[in-house]
């Protein structure tokens, strides 16, 4: 074998082991990979039916349900023109609160109730996520009256 042949194959060998390296990366990130979206975005059915992603807005006043041992709890996130019931089991952040910012990831399971498997609560006073801020202002631009789907 000429010393050219054989440095064609060492290339070769080198761009099958680099694509399959860059493949084996790129799929480990996908699977990590979760997206933020808002109520009206749920709603929608702009979310992944098979996949987690997270959930944000405004927790909903006099939406929060807890069980007698505390450790399950129901509450509603709202983007002010939509919402959508959450359900999670543990405990809550301490700053947790109705009418504040959260964020929470989990699952929509088929009864349009989202099962959250992690909660986060704003930090301080004047802290909102940069995505459930955003929504929020997406969502007001919405008229609330006429909206297909807009519960009072």
């Amino acid at each position: 074998m000429k010393p050219r042949q054989r440095r064609l194959i060492w290339v070769l060998l080198g761009l099958l082991l680099a694509g399959t390296a860059i493949t084996l990366v790129l799929r480990a990130l996908n699977s990590n990979v979760m997206f933020f979206y808002s109520p009206s975005q749920v709603q929608a059915g702009e979310v992944p039916r098979d996949a987690a992603f997270r959930l944000g807005g405004l927790v909903e006043q006099g939406s929060l349900r807890r069980s007698p041992d505390g450790m399950q709890v129901n509450f509603i996130v709202t983007d002010q023109v939509q919402r959508v019931p959450v359900a999670y089991q543990g405990l809550l952040p301490d700053l947790f609160k109705e009418g504040k910012g959260v964020v929470v990831s989990g699952r929509l399971h088929g009864t349009g109730q989202f099962r959250a498997s992690e909660v986060l609560a704003k930090h301080d006073e004047n802290y909102m996520p940069p995505e459930a801020a955003h929504a929020l202002e997406q969502a007001a631009k919405i008229p609330a009256a006429g909206t297909p789907g807009t519960n009072p």
